[in-house]
Protein backbone atom coordinates (compact mmCIF):
# COMPACT_ATOMS: atom_id res chain seq x y z
CA UNK A 1 0.00 0.00 0.00
CA UNK A 2 1.19 3.41 -0.82
CA UNK A 3 2.08 5.68 2.36
CA UNK A 4 -0.31 8.08 0.77
CA UNK A 5 -3.64 9.29 -0.93
CA UNK A 6 -4.90 11.41 -3.29
CA UNK A 7 -6.73 14.11 -2.78
CA UNK A 8 -8.43 16.95 -5.18
CA UNK A 9 -9.46 20.94 -4.19
CA UNK A 10 -10.37 23.62 -6.67
CA UNK A 11 -6.52 24.07 -7.48
CA UNK A 12 -5.84 20.20 -8.52
CA UNK A 13 -4.31 16.56 -6.98
CA UNK A 14 -2.36 16.71 -3.82
CA UNK A 15 -0.51 13.58 -1.73
CA UNK A 16 -2.07 13.30 1.67
CA UNK A 17 -0.42 10.93 4.03
CA UNK A 18 -2.38 7.88 3.93
CA UNK A 19 -3.22 7.29 7.65
CA UNK A 20 -4.07 11.51 7.85
CA UNK A 21 -8.08 12.63 8.68
CA UNK A 22 -7.22 15.67 6.90
CA UNK A 23 -7.52 16.48 3.37
CA UNK A 24 -5.96 18.50 0.59
CA UNK A 25 -6.39 22.12 1.54
CA UNK A 26 -4.67 21.21 4.90
CA UNK A 27 -2.06 19.23 3.07
CA UNK A 28 -1.26 22.20 1.30
CA UNK A 29 -1.17 24.69 4.59
CA UNK A 30 1.26 22.10 6.03
CA UNK A 31 3.75 22.76 3.78
CA UNK A 32 3.19 26.28 2.77
CA UNK A 33 3.24 26.99 6.25
CA UNK A 34 6.00 24.93 8.39
CA UNK A 35 7.19 27.13 11.06
CA UNK A 36 6.31 28.33 14.70
CA UNK A 37 3.65 26.97 17.04
CA UNK A 38 0.58 24.58 16.58
CA UNK A 39 -2.77 26.22 16.41
CA UNK A 40 -3.77 26.23 20.16
CA UNK A 41 -6.18 22.92 20.80
CA UNK A 42 -8.88 25.14 22.40
CA UNK A 43 -9.19 26.98 19.31
CA UNK A 44 -9.53 23.60 17.65
CA UNK A 45 -12.23 22.17 19.96
CA UNK A 46 -13.88 25.29 19.60
CA UNK A 47 -14.26 25.11 16.25
CA UNK A 48 -15.54 21.96 16.28
CA UNK A 49 -18.17 22.65 18.47
CA UNK A 50 -19.07 25.26 16.36
CA UNK A 51 -19.32 23.17 13.51
CA UNK A 52 -21.63 20.54 15.52
CA UNK A 53 -23.94 23.72 16.71
CA UNK A 54 -23.99 24.67 12.72
CA UNK A 55 -24.79 21.46 11.40
CA UNK A 56 -27.98 21.38 13.73
CA UNK A 57 -28.97 25.17 12.83
CA UNK A 58 -28.96 24.31 9.34
CA UNK A 59 -30.98 21.37 9.39
CA UNK A 60 -33.58 23.48 11.38
CA UNK A 61 -33.56 26.12 8.71
CA UNK A 62 -33.96 23.10 6.09
CA UNK A 63 -30.88 23.39 4.85
CA UNK A 64 -29.10 20.21 5.76
CA UNK A 65 -30.42 16.63 5.53
CA UNK A 66 -31.20 14.77 8.81
CA UNK A 67 -28.90 12.17 8.03
CA UNK A 68 -25.66 14.48 6.92
CA UNK A 69 -26.44 16.59 10.17
CA UNK A 70 -26.21 13.49 12.49
CA UNK A 71 -23.37 12.62 10.77
CA UNK A 72 -21.59 15.89 11.36
CA UNK A 73 -22.50 16.15 14.70
CA UNK A 74 -21.40 12.09 15.55
CA UNK A 75 -17.81 12.70 14.11
CA UNK A 76 -18.16 16.21 16.06
CA UNK A 77 -18.62 14.51 19.35
CA UNK A 78 -16.38 11.32 18.22
CA UNK A 79 -13.29 14.44 18.47
CA UNK A 80 -14.33 16.11 20.98
CA UNK A 81 -13.69 12.83 22.91
CA UNK A 82 -10.12 12.39 22.58
CA UNK A 83 -7.53 13.79 25.08
CA UNK A 84 -5.88 16.56 23.44
CA UNK A 85 -2.63 15.07 22.89
CA UNK A 86 -4.78 12.71 20.23
CA UNK A 87 -7.12 15.23 19.01
CA UNK A 88 -3.75 17.10 17.97
CA UNK A 89 -2.35 14.36 15.89
CA UNK A 90 -4.82 15.32 12.87
CA UNK A 91 -4.81 19.46 13.68
CA UNK A 92 -0.61 19.87 12.26
CA UNK A 93 -1.18 23.32 11.22
CA UNK A 94 0.82 26.71 12.35
CA UNK A 95 -0.01 30.21 13.69
CA UNK A 96 1.68 31.38 11.23
CA UNK A 97 -0.69 30.92 8.14
CA UNK A 98 -2.86 33.41 6.47
CA UNK A 99 -4.41 35.83 8.97
CA UNK A 100 -8.21 34.60 8.82
CA UNK A 101 -7.81 31.56 10.08
CA UNK A 102 -9.01 29.82 6.58
CA UNK A 103 -6.12 26.60 6.49
CA UNK A 104 -7.15 25.61 9.99
CA UNK A 105 -11.19 26.25 9.14
CA UNK A 106 -10.90 23.92 6.38
CA UNK A 107 -8.86 21.20 8.67
CA UNK A 108 -11.16 21.19 10.81
CA UNK A 109 -14.16 20.57 7.98
CA UNK A 110 -11.79 18.16 6.56
CA UNK A 111 -11.18 16.00 9.46
CA UNK A 112 -14.90 16.05 10.36
CA UNK A 113 -15.41 14.55 6.54
CA UNK A 114 -12.81 12.20 7.09
CA UNK A 115 -13.74 10.98 10.41
CA UNK A 116 -17.71 10.84 9.30
CA UNK A 117 -16.67 8.39 6.61
CA UNK A 118 -15.49 6.17 9.31
CA UNK A 119 -18.51 6.43 10.92
CA UNK A 120 -20.59 5.57 7.50
CA UNK A 121 -18.67 5.34 4.16
CA UNK A 122 -21.99 5.06 2.35
CA UNK A 123 -23.40 8.75 2.83
CA UNK A 124 -21.20 11.37 1.51
CA UNK A 125 -20.01 14.41 2.78
CA UNK A 126 -18.20 17.71 1.43
CA UNK A 127 -16.27 20.32 4.01
CA UNK A 128 -17.27 23.23 2.34
CA UNK A 129 -21.01 22.28 0.88
CA UNK A 130 -21.78 20.51 4.41
CA UNK A 131 -19.50 21.32 7.43
CA UNK A 132 -19.03 24.96 6.68
CA UNK A 133 -22.37 25.27 5.16
CA UNK A 134 -23.41 29.01 6.63
CA UNK A 135 -20.31 29.86 7.59
CA UNK A 136 -16.98 31.27 6.39
CA UNK A 137 -13.44 31.33 7.77
CA UNK A 138 -14.19 35.12 8.59
CA UNK A 139 -16.94 34.40 11.19
CA UNK A 140 -16.30 31.07 12.43
CA UNK A 141 -12.74 31.68 13.26
CA UNK A 142 -13.13 35.17 15.01
CA UNK A 143 -15.74 33.22 16.88
CA UNK A 144 -13.91 30.10 18.11
CA UNK A 145 -11.23 32.88 19.13
CA UNK A 146 -14.09 34.44 21.60
CA UNK A 147 -15.02 31.46 22.74
CA UNK A 148 -11.59 29.67 23.34
CA UNK A 149 -10.76 33.21 25.29
CA UNK A 150 -14.07 32.81 27.70
CA UNK A 151 -13.05 29.84 28.71
CA UNK A 152 -9.64 30.87 29.80
CA UNK A 153 -10.49 33.84 31.72
CA UNK A 154 -12.92 31.53 32.95
CA UNK A 155 -9.49 29.12 34.45
CA UNK A 156 -7.74 31.54 35.38
CA UNK A 157 -10.49 33.72 38.11
CA UNK A 158 -10.67 30.83 40.43
CA UNK A 159 -6.28 30.39 40.39
CA UNK A 160 -6.13 34.15 41.56
CA UNK A 161 -9.07 33.65 44.24
CA UNK A 162 -6.81 31.03 45.63
CA UNK A 163 -4.07 32.87 45.74
CA UNK A 164 -6.29 36.12 47.25
CA UNK A 165 -7.28 34.10 50.05
CA UNK A 166 -3.86 32.49 50.43
CA UNK A 167 -2.27 35.49 50.68
CA UNK A 168 -5.35 36.73 53.12
CA UNK A 169 -4.75 34.02 55.67
CA UNK A 170 -1.19 35.22 55.80
CA UNK A 171 -2.48 38.65 56.62
CA UNK A 172 -4.62 37.66 59.70
CA UNK A 173 -1.84 35.49 60.95
CA UNK A 174 0.78 38.44 61.15
CA UNK A 175 -1.43 41.65 61.50
CA UNK A 176 0.08 42.73 64.50
CA UNK A 177 3.69 41.69 63.18
CA UNK A 178 5.76 45.37 63.13
CA UNK A 179 8.32 46.08 60.34
CA UNK A 180 9.90 48.81 58.93
CA UNK A 181 8.23 50.40 55.62
CA UNK A 182 10.35 52.02 52.67
CA UNK A 183 9.61 53.60 50.40
CA UNK A 184 11.90 54.85 47.25
CA UNK A 185 13.86 51.79 48.72
CA UNK A 186 15.00 53.98 51.96
CA UNK A 187 13.75 53.30 55.35
CA UNK A 188 9.94 54.75 56.36
CA UNK A 189 7.63 54.56 58.81
CA UNK A 190 6.72 51.26 60.21
CA UNK A 191 3.49 49.14 59.24
CA UNK A 192 2.57 45.78 60.23
CA UNK A 193 3.43 43.21 57.88
CA UNK A 194 -0.22 42.61 58.10
CA UNK A 195 -0.93 45.60 56.60
CA UNK A 196 1.70 45.28 54.01
CA UNK A 197 0.19 42.03 53.09
CA UNK A 198 -3.01 43.73 52.86
CA UNK A 199 -2.03 45.94 50.09
CA UNK A 200 -1.81 42.64 47.66
CA UNK A 201 -4.12 41.18 48.25
CA UNK A 202 -6.04 44.61 47.64
CA UNK A 203 -4.01 44.58 44.73
CA UNK A 204 -5.26 41.13 43.01
CA UNK A 205 -8.97 41.99 44.23
CA UNK A 206 -9.42 45.29 42.41
CA UNK A 207 -7.73 42.82 39.59
CA UNK A 208 -9.97 40.68 39.80
CA UNK A 209 -12.67 43.00 39.55
CA UNK A 210 -11.19 44.38 36.45
CA UNK A 211 -11.18 41.12 34.80
CA UNK A 212 -15.00 39.77 35.83
CA UNK A 213 -16.24 43.57 34.82
CA UNK A 214 -14.43 42.82 31.34
CA UNK A 215 -14.89 39.05 30.58
CA UNK A 216 -18.43 39.52 29.27
CA UNK A 217 -17.53 41.34 26.08
CA UNK A 218 -15.95 37.88 25.31
CA UNK A 219 -19.15 36.63 24.81
CA UNK A 220 -20.18 39.03 21.59
CA UNK A 221 -19.78 36.61 18.86
CA UNK A 222 -19.29 37.29 15.12
CA UNK A 223 -21.28 33.91 13.54
CA UNK A 224 -23.31 34.87 10.63
CA UNK A 225 -21.06 37.68 9.26
CA UNK A 226 -20.20 34.92 6.85
CA UNK A 227 -17.15 37.08 4.59
CA UNK A 228 -17.33 40.77 5.13
CA UNK A 229 -20.33 41.21 7.82
CA UNK A 230 -23.67 41.44 5.39
CA UNK A 231 -24.35 37.44 6.29
CA UNK A 232 -24.47 36.47 2.53
CA UNK A 233 -25.11 32.94 2.29
CA UNK A 234 -26.42 32.56 5.95
CA UNK A 235 -30.27 32.50 6.53
CA UNK A 236 -31.89 35.08 8.12
CA UNK A 237 -31.72 34.79 12.29
CA UNK A 238 -28.72 31.92 11.67
CA UNK A 239 -27.09 34.17 13.87
CA UNK A 240 -29.16 34.07 17.14
CA UNK A 241 -29.88 30.64 16.92
CA UNK A 242 -26.27 29.42 16.70
CA UNK A 243 -25.61 32.29 19.66
CA UNK A 244 -28.74 30.07 21.64
CA UNK A 245 -27.23 26.75 20.63
CA UNK A 246 -23.52 27.64 21.49
CA UNK A 247 -24.72 28.89 24.46
CA UNK A 248 -26.45 25.85 25.62
CA UNK A 249 -22.65 23.95 24.81
CA UNK A 250 -20.70 26.32 26.71
CA UNK A 251 -23.18 27.51 29.54
CA UNK A 252 -22.38 30.77 29.10
CA UNK A 253 -24.81 33.40 27.60
CA UNK A 254 -22.91 34.47 24.13
CA UNK A 255 -24.60 36.94 22.04
CA UNK A 256 -24.91 38.26 18.44
CA UNK A 257 -22.74 41.84 17.70
CA UNK A 258 -22.23 44.13 14.95
CA UNK A 259 -20.63 41.58 12.52
CA UNK A 260 -18.86 44.48 10.83
CA UNK A 261 -17.41 45.44 14.17
CA UNK A 262 -16.24 41.39 14.68
CA UNK A 263 -14.57 40.50 11.46
CA UNK A 264 -12.54 43.56 11.59
CA UNK A 265 -11.49 44.27 15.16
CA UNK A 266 -10.74 42.31 18.15
CA UNK A 267 -11.31 45.01 20.88
CA UNK A 268 -12.85 42.77 23.25
CA UNK A 269 -9.75 40.58 23.09
CA UNK A 270 -7.67 43.32 23.70
CA UNK A 271 -9.34 45.28 26.30
CA UNK A 272 -9.39 41.78 28.27
CA UNK A 273 -6.16 41.11 27.63
CA UNK A 274 -5.40 44.38 28.79
CA UNK A 275 -6.80 43.41 32.34
CA UNK A 276 -4.44 40.60 32.17
CA UNK A 277 -1.54 42.30 31.33
CA UNK A 278 -2.45 44.99 34.51
CA UNK A 279 -2.43 41.44 36.89
CA UNK A 280 0.77 40.79 35.19
CA UNK A 281 1.99 43.94 35.89
CA UNK A 282 0.70 43.42 39.54
CA UNK A 283 1.67 40.00 40.33
CA UNK A 284 5.18 40.93 39.09
CA UNK A 285 5.53 43.84 41.68
CA UNK A 286 4.22 41.20 44.31
CA UNK A 287 6.61 38.31 43.51
CA UNK A 288 9.60 40.90 43.29
CA UNK A 289 8.38 42.18 47.04
CA UNK A 290 8.39 38.61 48.09
CA UNK A 291 11.88 37.50 47.21
CA UNK A 292 13.55 40.83 48.02
CA UNK A 293 11.94 40.47 51.50
CA UNK A 294 13.30 37.03 51.83
CA UNK A 295 16.68 37.68 50.55
CA UNK A 296 19.81 36.85 52.43
CA UNK A 297 19.69 35.07 54.28
CA UNK A 298 22.78 36.65 56.12
CA UNK A 299 23.30 39.64 53.48
CA UNK A 300 19.97 40.92 51.91
CA UNK A 301 16.73 41.91 54.12
CA UNK A 302 15.93 39.52 55.85
CA UNK A 303 12.55 39.41 57.04
CA UNK A 304 10.66 36.53 55.48
CA UNK A 305 11.70 32.68 54.98
CA UNK A 306 10.58 30.74 52.13
CA UNK A 307 10.29 27.45 50.93
CA UNK A 308 13.35 25.53 49.59
CA UNK A 309 11.97 23.71 46.54
CA UNK A 310 14.65 22.79 45.20
CA UNK A 311 18.75 23.59 45.51
CA UNK A 312 19.40 27.25 44.41
CA UNK A 313 23.09 26.75 43.21
CA UNK A 314 25.25 24.05 41.26
CA UNK A 315 28.10 25.62 42.53
CA UNK A 316 27.29 27.10 46.29
CA UNK A 317 26.20 23.94 48.96
CA UNK A 318 22.89 25.02 50.82
CA UNK A 319 21.71 27.85 48.27
CA UNK A 320 17.68 28.45 48.46
CA UNK A 321 16.79 30.57 45.63
CA UNK A 322 13.18 32.38 44.99
CA UNK A 323 12.87 30.50 42.17
CA UNK A 324 8.63 30.52 41.94
CA UNK A 325 9.10 34.13 42.41
CA UNK A 326 11.54 34.12 39.31
CA UNK A 327 9.09 32.05 37.52
CA UNK A 328 6.12 33.95 37.72
CA UNK A 329 8.31 37.32 37.11
CA UNK A 330 9.47 35.71 34.11
CA UNK A 331 6.14 34.96 33.10
CA UNK A 332 4.64 38.34 33.67
CA UNK A 333 7.27 40.04 31.37
CA UNK A 334 6.16 37.35 28.26
CA UNK A 335 2.54 38.38 29.03
CA UNK A 336 3.50 41.90 28.78
CA UNK A 337 5.62 41.20 25.86
CA UNK A 338 2.14 39.60 24.09
CA UNK A 339 0.05 42.39 24.42
CA UNK A 340 2.38 44.26 22.63
CA UNK A 341 1.52 41.82 20.17
CA UNK A 342 -1.92 41.94 20.48
CA UNK A 343 -2.33 45.78 20.45
CA UNK A 344 -0.51 45.66 17.41
CA UNK A 345 -2.21 42.84 15.76
CA UNK A 346 -5.47 44.16 16.62
CA UNK A 347 -4.72 47.64 14.63
CA UNK A 348 -4.73 45.85 11.48
CA UNK A 349 -8.38 45.59 11.04
CA UNK A 350 -7.75 46.65 6.99
CA UNK A 351 -11.63 47.52 5.90
CA UNK A 352 -13.98 44.15 6.69
CA UNK A 353 -11.83 42.31 8.28
CA UNK A 354 -8.29 41.67 10.60
CA UNK A 355 -6.22 39.57 9.03
CA UNK A 356 -4.08 38.69 12.34
CA UNK A 357 -6.86 36.63 14.42
CA UNK A 358 -4.94 33.49 14.29
CA UNK A 359 -1.06 35.55 16.14
CA UNK A 360 -4.08 37.61 18.67
CA UNK A 361 -5.64 34.16 20.04
CA UNK A 362 -2.31 32.58 20.25
CA UNK A 363 -1.08 35.35 22.15
CA UNK A 364 -3.92 36.00 24.39
CA UNK A 365 -3.86 32.61 24.93
CA UNK A 366 -0.46 32.17 25.89
CA UNK A 367 -0.64 34.54 28.53
CA UNK A 368 -3.58 33.64 30.42
CA UNK A 369 -2.78 29.84 30.10
CA UNK A 370 0.71 30.48 31.03
CA UNK A 371 -0.73 32.99 34.47
CA UNK A 372 -3.31 30.25 35.14
CA UNK A 373 0.22 27.39 35.45
CA UNK A 374 2.58 29.78 37.03
CA UNK A 375 0.11 31.41 39.85
CA UNK A 376 -1.08 28.33 40.93
CA UNK A 377 2.49 26.69 41.79
CA UNK A 378 3.24 30.48 43.25
CA UNK A 379 0.36 29.72 45.60
CA UNK A 380 1.34 26.23 46.62
CA UNK A 381 4.95 26.38 46.67
CA UNK A 382 5.64 29.80 47.85
CA UNK A 383 3.20 31.99 49.30
CA UNK A 384 1.47 28.86 51.28
CA UNK A 385 5.25 28.59 52.79
CA UNK A 386 5.99 31.68 53.71
CA UNK A 387 7.10 32.49 57.01
CA UNK A 388 8.61 35.60 59.04
CA UNK A 389 11.79 36.33 60.84
CA UNK A 390 10.35 38.23 63.51
CA UNK A 391 13.68 39.43 64.96
CA UNK A 392 14.65 40.47 61.92
CA UNK A 393 12.23 42.24 61.89
CA UNK A 394 12.04 43.46 64.76
CA UNK A 395 16.04 44.71 64.86
CA UNK A 396 15.27 46.35 61.85
CA UNK A 397 12.63 48.90 63.30
CA UNK A 398 14.75 49.57 66.08
CA UNK A 399 17.50 50.57 63.92
CA UNK A 400 15.58 52.44 61.54
CA UNK A 401 15.86 56.44 61.61
CA UNK A 402 12.46 56.88 60.55
CA UNK A 403 10.23 56.50 63.57
CA UNK A 404 11.64 60.08 64.26
CA UNK A 405 8.24 61.06 62.40
CA UNK A 406 6.37 60.41 65.75
CA UNK A 407 8.14 62.94 67.39
CA UNK A 408 7.39 65.71 64.80
CA UNK A 409 4.06 66.93 66.43
CA UNK A 410 5.75 67.10 69.44
CA UNK A 411 9.16 69.07 68.73
CA UNK A 412 8.66 69.89 65.05
CA UNK A 413 9.85 69.02 61.63
CA UNK A 414 13.25 70.45 61.66
CA UNK A 415 14.74 69.36 65.37
CA UNK A 416 12.87 65.98 64.62
CA UNK A 417 15.38 65.76 61.29
CA UNK A 418 18.06 67.13 63.76
CA UNK A 419 17.84 64.08 66.00
CA UNK A 420 17.89 61.66 62.78
CA UNK A 421 20.85 63.32 61.16
CA UNK A 422 22.89 63.25 65.00
CA UNK A 423 21.86 59.64 64.82
CA UNK A 424 23.26 59.06 61.55
CA UNK A 425 26.49 60.93 62.53
CA UNK A 426 27.23 59.05 65.36
CA UNK A 427 25.98 56.05 64.49
CA UNK A 428 23.50 56.36 67.40
CA UNK A 429 20.32 54.66 68.50
CA UNK A 430 17.05 57.09 68.00
CA UNK A 431 16.19 57.37 71.54
CA UNK A 432 20.13 58.22 72.05
CA UNK A 433 20.65 60.34 69.84
CA UNK A 434 16.99 62.12 71.24
CA UNK A 435 18.14 62.44 74.62
CA UNK A 436 21.75 63.76 73.65
CA UNK A 437 20.14 66.55 71.99
CA UNK A 438 17.98 67.30 75.67
CA UNK A 439 14.90 68.01 73.38
CA UNK A 440 13.43 64.43 74.35
CA UNK A 441 13.34 62.93 77.45
CA UNK A 442 13.20 58.98 78.29
CA UNK A 443 9.52 59.04 79.61
CA UNK A 444 8.49 60.88 76.58
CA UNK A 445 10.19 59.29 73.84
CA UNK A 446 9.02 55.53 75.02
CA UNK A 447 5.33 57.09 74.80
CA UNK A 448 5.60 58.86 71.87
CA UNK A 449 7.59 56.67 69.41
CA UNK A 450 5.43 53.42 70.00
CA UNK A 451 5.98 51.40 66.83
CA UNK A 452 3.05 49.46 66.50
CA UNK A 453 1.03 52.34 68.10
CA UNK A 454 2.65 54.28 64.79
CA UNK A 455 0.85 51.47 62.47
CA UNK A 456 -2.66 52.36 63.14
CA UNK A 457 -3.59 48.78 62.60
CA UNK A 458 -6.91 48.64 63.81
CA UNK A 459 -8.46 45.48 62.23
CA UNK A 460 -11.21 46.30 59.76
Amino acid sequence: MADYRIEEDTLGKVKVPQQALWGAQTERSRHNFATGPLMPVEVIRALINVKKAAAGVNNRFGLLPTEKTRLIQKASDQLLALDDATLMQDFPLRVFQTGSGTQTNMNVNEVIVHVAQQIDSDLALLPNDDVNKSQSSNDDFPTAMNIAASQAINHLLPVIKNLITTLAEKQRQYWDVVKIGRTHLQDATPLTFGQEISGWVSTLEHDLDYLAKLKDTLLELPIGGTAVGTGLNAPAGYDLEMVNELSKVYDLRFMTQNKFFGLSAHSGIGAVHGAVKTLAADLLKIANDIRFLASGPRAGYGELTIPANEPGSSIMPGKVNPTQAEALTMAATQVMGNDVTINVAASQGNFEMNVYKPVIIFNFLDSVNLLSGVVAQFTEKMVAGIEINADRMLDLVEQSLMTVTALSPHIGYHQAAEIAQLASRKGLSLKQAALKSGLVNEADFDRWVDPLKMTNNKRE
